[in-house]
């Protein structure tokens, strides 16, 4: 029998799937046999011929990295009970919990508390834990809310704790689904339910009422501050709102509330620069060598959480290679078969798991534990020598870190390796103000070489690019039952702007000085993990070559032209067998991710619309942002929490895809009347007369049928009423582009007549 102590904590098993690289071969040779044969026939055909070769060069371009990306396909698997066996309770490292609002509108505040109950009552040492609230928003609901929360968790934590209770945020575990009991429940555990339900459901009516305005809550008596504050101009503002004085093992660890000080002039750079003040005030007040991140929506399904993290990270091996597990983006009560397609089971598990094995997981901005002194710039060397902070000068430690003494001194203990808690006190906290402050960073390296980093919208890709850059991995932590469970956005206009936001954000740091090219030639990020970088980035460049390939179809049947072989031509079934495989290999993918037919449909489908939509405004931001005409702005996602545990929503009106008056919608609704206006014209034959026998085919009218069954919804938009109907002037603007582009068809079409004439 093996001893114990020489155990692995983790274990890497390759997941083999040899069919889809066999499906993914054979689309590659016909995409580059088609390419082929462009090239050959460049010199018998126009302009539609030319832009079609170069969208799809595109698209094979994006295969190979794709087939880069799927080609090690790993999972790796975590053993919490040989770590308990090596490691006692009280020698575990400790974690410092960050939970980020900004808007107590679109982020209510009920979803919050529910987040960071879950997270106090996680399976640690409650003396290891400590979890900080930032409240970008500054808005006394939350803080209300959170003042609530502490004394409900003083009952709630112990409960968990005592009877093992799996799902740890209470709206999730009174629901319905959960509120019989079993045969071996003692009358002692029902009777605390009972209370518990009965406190939670008082806490909750508080809430509303709260948000309701129904009744007053003064916070003069414990923060005068509140009385008199701006949102956008503001001091900072700490509150510790328990605090586990007496070190009780039970009981909740530490909750601290922070809002930091906001000026109108000074730029306070979004998500990023609210976790910088984290890490700041967290290093003043606990300073704990690991650092676990999540959104304020995302709760702990899994109470073992660090335990997994931690048989990821600890260990000779692992301190020197891995600088961060990063747990998967799982949905709860997600609508069913995932009508706007933002779920991204199929992502995570064939692309998330094939990166997994190349350098690691790309950090997603939750659901991730950091090494501390990873995010404050040390690198793999530096861990395996120890010699470059111990003896860094003072000069370079205020550069880095800022002027702060307490700071400085705690930032060289956690690049030691002291993983000693500090004991919070008055003067650690009002150290902590001080780094809270709007001018602390200025002549700092805090966003450039020190924390998150500054310069993107997703600031969560570039701060792990930055990671990657250094030479670290990652990896990536799967456990059953899934860490963290997140809602998804459940309307159109929510899901394209956090499309928007995420395609925005990846072409900014496409497009700039962190381009991760530079990290291959330059530093230490892998080529193949480079290929997985640009793959993400170039989202919203992907916008140019699907908008002209979407046009092509109705530009071929109006001009009576052709863009795809035709049925004498020997290629004829080369883009018939690309559709078809193609669909056939996605279809796999979802099947064997357990989801439905439908499901596949939802996000075939929803893969064009964002392309179109979101994705292309996106594009458009970030290149008017290089002109110097505007500036990106981050975009906060509404957050909906839904009280049923029931997979999947049976409102028949719940998928119903919904729009608003944003300019965001009018490039899908302009692409599908110009299919509609394409068949129009071919099916009551006003296409001008071919020439050669060169005009449009089956194939060109088999596309556009197939683009107006991707825009369906917008199809029914066009009918619809209210939220569910298109707006008449997104409507009358996209007829107007409609015209325009008919017109110039026409007049592209009667050219050469004229000339032969």
């Amino acid at each position: 029998m093996a001893n114990q102590n020489s155990l692995p904590l983790h274990e890497r098993i390759e997941l083999r799937y040899t069919l889809h690289k066999v499906i993914e071969f054979i689309i590659l040779f016909l995409l580059l046999s088609l390419l082929v044969h462009r090239l050959l026939s460049f010199n018998n055909h126009g302009f539609a011929w030319l832009i079609a070769f170069l969208c799809e060069l595109s698209f094979t371009l994006n295969w190979v990295i794709t087939i880069s990306n799927k080609w090690n396909i790993v999972e790796y698997k975590t053993y919490p009970d040989r770590l308990l066996q090596r490691v006692s309770k009280h020698e575990l490292p400790p974690v410092d919990m960050f939970v980020t609002t900004a808007d107590s509108n679109l982020e209510p505040p009920i979803i919050t508390i529910n987040t960071v109950l879950s997270l106090l009552a996680v399976d640690y040492p409650t003396n290891k834990l400590a979890c900080y609230v930032s409240d970008d928003g500054c808005s006394p609901l939350t803080f209300y809310s959170l003042s609530e929360a502490s004394k409900f968790a003083e009952h709630w934590v112990p409960f968990c704790r005592k009877y093992s209770v799996q799902v740890r945020a209470p709206f999730r575990y009174f629901s319905n689904n959960n509120a019989t009991f079993s045969s071996n429940d003692s009358s002692e555990f029902k009777q605390k339910w009972t209370l518990l339900k009965d406190e939670y459901e008082q806490l909750s009516r508080k809430i509303e009422d709260a948000v309701g305005k129904s009744i007053p809550f003064d916070l003069s008596q414990d923060f005068p501050v509140f009385s008199n504050i701006e949102r956008n101009n503001h001091p900072t503002i700490i509150k510790v709102l328990w605090e586990n004085k007496e070190d009780v093992s039970d009981g909740p660890p530490h909750l601290i509330y922070i809002s930091r000080e906001k000026r109108p002039k000074h730029p306070h750079h979004s998500k990023a620069g609210a976790m910088n003040v984290l890490t700041r005030v967290s290093g003043l007040m606990t300073n704990a060598p690991f650092m676990l991140n999540v959104d304020c929506d995302m709760f702990v399904n899994n109470p073992n959480i660090m335990l997994h993290a931690m048989c990821t990270l600890l260990g000779s091996e692992n301190e020197t290679k891995n600088a961060f597990a990063q747990f998967p983006q799982i949905f709860y009560d997600g609508l069913k078969d995932d009508p706007f397609g933002n779920q991204m089971v199929v992502l995570w598990k064939f692309v998330g798991h094939g990166i997994a094995g190349i350098q690691g997981p790309i950090y997603a901005g939750t659901g991730c534990v950091h090494r501390r002194k990873v995010i404050y710039g040390l690198s793999p060397t530096d861990t395996k020598t120890g010699e470059r902070y111990p003896n860094i000068g003072k000069v370079e430690m205020v550069k880095n870190f800022g002027t702060s003494e307490e700071f400085t001194k705690s930032a060289g203990d956690a690049l030691q390796g002291n993983t000693e808690c500090v004991n919070m006190s008055s003067k650690s906290i009002e150290a902590a103000h001080r780094v809270g402050e709007c001018e602390y960073e200025y002549g700092t390296n805090w966003g450039i070489k020190v924390g998150w980093r500054y310069g993107s919208t997703t600031e969560d890709i570039l701060t792990g690019l930055s990671i990657h850059n250094k030479g670290w991995n990652s990896i990536f932590c799967t456990p059953d039952p899934p860490a963290f469970l997140g809602c998804a956005p459940t309307g159109g206009p929510d899901s394209m702007t956090q499309q928007k936001r995420w395609a925005t954000g990846l072409l900014e740091i496409l497009l700039s000085k962190n381009c991760p090219i530079f990290g291959t030639l330059f530093a230490n990020l892998q080529f193949r993990m480079f290929l997985c970088y640009f793959w993400v980035l170039s989202w919203g460049l992907r916008c140019i070559p699907e908008l002209c390939y979407a046009a092509l179809p109705a530009y071929s049947i109006i001009t009576n032209t052709h863009f795809l072989p035709k049925g004498q031509e020997p290629t004829y079934y080369i883009p018939i067998a690309l559709f078809v495989l193609y669909h056939i290999y996605t279809l796999l993918e979802h099947l064997q991710t357990g989801l439905s037919i439908r499901a596949w449909w939802n996000n075939q489908r929803m893969g064009r619309i964002t392309v179109m939509s979101a994705w292309l405004f996106g594009f458009i931001g970030v290149i008017l942002k290089l002109l110097g005409i505007t500036e990106t702005v981050f975009e906060v996602t509404r957050k909906d929490q839904s009280t049923s545990s029931d997979e999947g929503s049976e409102d028949s009106e719940a998928g119903r895809f919904t729009f608003d008056t944003s300019p965001i919608f009018m490039p899908p609704t302009t692409i599908l009347l110009v299919q509609l206006t394409a068949l129009a014209t071919a099916f009551l034959g006003l296409r001008p007369q071919d020439q050669d026998e060169l005009g449009s085919g089956p194939l060109e009218v088999i596309s556009s049928v197939w683009l107006v069954l991707c825009l369906w919804p917008f199809l029914k938009g066009l009918f619809g009423t209210g939220k569910y109907g298109i707006p008449l002037s997104t409507i009358f603007k996209s007829v107007g582009f409609t015209l325009l582009f008919y017109t110039l068809c026409r007049n592209k079409s009667d050219a050469p007549k004229l000339n032969y004439d």
